[in-house]
């Protein structure tokens, strides 16, 4: 009998990172919302990357589906392009392979979407120690998302704590009044695949630095809305070093942005279809 297609996609960008990813991999499989895939989309990882997700897919509930290309410096955009083809859902949830979801995360983007808009959502940034230190078990106990487990381990009281521990009418009170833009963020965000086609994905001549924002600014362009959920999306994002990141890529990147809000550009010539 042929199984049905899930109702999420998740794509989970990943470079030469198991460790990291091994941990997020652990937290969507403590999601409370459980129909959905995981696309793997790998920039040229190495054999550990692949031997991970071939040890990963004996022991969590959702199907995996690795996607990868030559190592040929920092191709972002490329191979999330590849991975949103290989979705088999309409809806996709995107994240990076260093960002822990909440058992929660899943559902807030499944029970939020709606047809003529992209959700984006917001982080939590750990430092390197707590990164390194949380273990499958924190996450099963979800302890990694417990702010006072967190101040035991270091963390400072800051505003910013109130994504971890608003809930309800305050996380939608905190949506509603964030001075921050709902922008498409790699980290997390979700969209429909017919709106990301009908925009032909990632502008692939952006590398390092805003090239989830472009996207999201054809798909405003396209007349697609936005809607803020940093306080109710959540996931943890685990520290690391940023060795991709160039002034040239920036300075390339910002230049494609605004072209594309002075043109008010939908579509990119360097997408999905070439």
């Amino acid at each position: 009998m042929q199984q049905a297609d899930p109702k999420i996609s998740i794509i989970v960008s990943t470079y030469n990172s198991e460790a990291w990813l091994e941990k997020v991999l652990w937290g969507f499989e403590c999601q409370t919302f459980k129909d959905f895939e995981v696309v793997i989309a790998d920039d040229g990882s190495g054999p550990k990357t692949k031997a991970l997700l071939e040890a990963m897919e004996k022991n969590v509930s959702y199907p995996i589906i690795h996607v990868w290309q030559e190592d040929d410096g920092f191709q972002k955009s490329r191979i999330l392009n590849k991975a949103v083809l290989a979705c088999n859902s309409s809806y996709i949830i995107m994240t990076d392979g260093d960002c822990i979801p909440r058992e929660d995360f899943v559902e807030v983007h499944y029970i939020n979407k709606e047809p003529g808009y992209f959700i984006s959502g917001g982080y939590y940034m750990l430092p390197m120690n707590i990164s390194q230190a949380i273990t499958r078990k924190d996450i099963e106990d979800q302890k990694c998302f417990n702010i006072n487990w967190l101040k035991e381990m270091g963390i400072p009281k800051t505003f910013k704590n109130n994504k971890l521990t608003a809930r309800g009418f305050i996380s939608t009170l905190f949506n509603t009044f964030t001075p921050t833009n709902a922008s498409w963020n790699g980290h997390n965000s979700s969209g429909w695949k017919k709106d990301i086609l009908n925009v032909n994905g990632f502008d692939e001549r952006m590398q390092y630095g805003g090239q989830d924002r472009e996207l999201g600014e054809r798909l405003f362009n396209f007349g697609i809305k936005s809607k803020q959920l940093r306080y109710s999306a959540v996931c943890v994002h685990l520290d690391h070093k940023r060795g991709y990141r160039t002034p040239q890529s920036i300075e390339k990147n910002k230049g494609i942005r605004r072209e594309t809000k002075t043109k008010k550009q939908v579509w990119t010539h360097y997408g999905i279809t070439k």
